[in-house]
């Protein structure tokens, strides 16, 4: 199948030479005014301006005169598969209580985890098609979805499965990543040591279903030692790294990411600046989820100006989860504006080619380039810095996945 988009009022190839962008580069996005993509087998083989193109015939047309024609989002912090939801907890958060009070009372993620252990895996299957079929109508192409919602190592299998079936079935490239130290289940309650020791005998069933191995480090949760023995672990069981880090207290999670050479290292509102250069030198990725301090209730923000000033390749998430519900990463785009003093054009590319790139597939996805997967979006804007203008807006007109139109 060959496909042509043209006339298009911007496009932005976001082309980034194969490596993340970085500083000044995050607010080039490549733009071409009266651009053209031309697509065959599910491969860009061209991009440029639209009177350009030679001649040719087409099996599709996209006319996106006066639209923005742009790489599919790739949302790099996901946790698509769980069961249940915990909108009675808001009401908790407005009279005060922190996440972690909500935690001991054995709400939060341990009622997550009774839920979906309970749950069997068709219903698991059932609600993360949903969701992730919506994340694609809102022009999300591809996502890394953590497990541990199980905390178990057969709960822990069900998801990474269910995983994997929702990625067959919807077409969107999903990217799992092993999560089992999200948190202490209650049967270990006291007993960190031995759950830290579980989750490393868990790693060698779940290597053939998780690209990546994550861990929530928190204080109170899996401190620095637990999470450099887990992670230590899984490289050696062949995982890529990626770390939950500095999200509500300065534990030296950046740092440790860093020593790990850690594909990324997520959250960071807390995280220190020697741990930021740390990561900087180690091309670690920053992924920064401004949804989730707006639905926790909190008044900090990572600190992206400073990220993007320091030359790390900042990249964007929603961090879908029962605590923080968001499945569009063109909100994301307007909270990484409004609330973290994004420029329209750096939260673009941190939620594409950096995105990609935090995720292991910058080769592949998260801009136009000759050669690269034809993820790409039409969206009704007259210019890009309209995006996270139309705040809570389904900007979409058109998804194409894989070279096909899909939305």
């Amino acid at each position: 199948m060959k496909l042509l988009i043209k006339n298009a009022g911007q496009l932005l190839t976001v082309a980034s030479g194969g490596r993340p962008k970085k500083g000044a580069g995050m607010s080039d996005l490549g733009i071409i005014k009266d651009g053209a993509v031309v697509v065959e087998h599910g491969v860009i083989i061209d991009a440029g301006k639209t009177s350009d193109l030679k001649e040719g015939s087409y099996d599709e047309v996209i006319d996106a005169e006066g639209k923005v024609v742009m790489p599919g989002f790739v949302d790099a912090h996901t946790h698509l598969v769980f069961a249940g939801t915990r909108e009675q907890e808001i009401a908790l958060k407005i009279q005060g209580l922190s996440y972690m009070e909500i935690l001991k009372r054995g709400l939060g993620i341990l009622s997550t985890v009774r839920k979906t252990r309970e749950a069997p895996l068709e219903q698991l299957v059932n609600t993360g098609k949903a969701r992730a079929l919506e994340m694609l109508a809102l022009g999300t192409t591809t996502i890394e979805a953590k497990s541990g919602y199980g905390l178990e190592k057969q709960a822990e299998i069900k998801i990474l499965e269910a995983t994997k079936k929702v990625a067959a079935e919807t077409g969107i490239d999903i990217i799992p990543t092993f999560l089992g130290a999200h948190a202490v289940p209650p049967e270990f309650t006291n007993a960190r040591d031995r759950y830290v020791d579980e989750v490393v005998a868990m790693l060698p069933a779940v290597k053939s279903l998780a690209k990546f191995c994550d861990v929530f480090c928190e204080r109170g949760v899996f401190e620095i030692e637990d999470a450099r023995v887990i992670l230590e672990s899984a490289r050696r069981h062949g995982f890529e790294l990626k770390l939950h880090a500095d999200e509500f207290t300065q534990l030296g999670g950046a740092e440790l990411a860093a020593s790990l050479k850690a594909t990324s290292a997520d959250h960071l509102l807390m995280a220190s600046e020697k741990g930021l250069r740390a990561m900087a030198d180690a091309g670690t990725i920053p992924v920064l989820l401004p949804a989730t301090p707006l639905t926790s209730f909190l008044n900090a923000y990572p600190d992206a100006r400073k990220m993007i000033s320091m030359g790390l390749p900042v990249a964007l998430a929603t961090d879908l989860n029962p605590n923080a519900y968001c499945l569009s990463m063109q909100m994301v785009i307007s909270l990484a504006v409004y609330n973290m003093r994004m420029l329209p054009a750096e939260a673009i590319t941190a939620s594409t080619v950096n995105a990609a790139f935090a995720v292991g597939l910058g080769e592949k996805v998260g801009s136009i380039e000759k050669g690269k997967q034809a993820d790409i979006l039409i969206l009704d804007v007259e210019n890009y810095e309209q995006i996270p203008y139309f705040v809570g807006r389904n900007n979409v007109v058109h998804v194409v996945k894989r070279g096909r139109i899909v939305v």
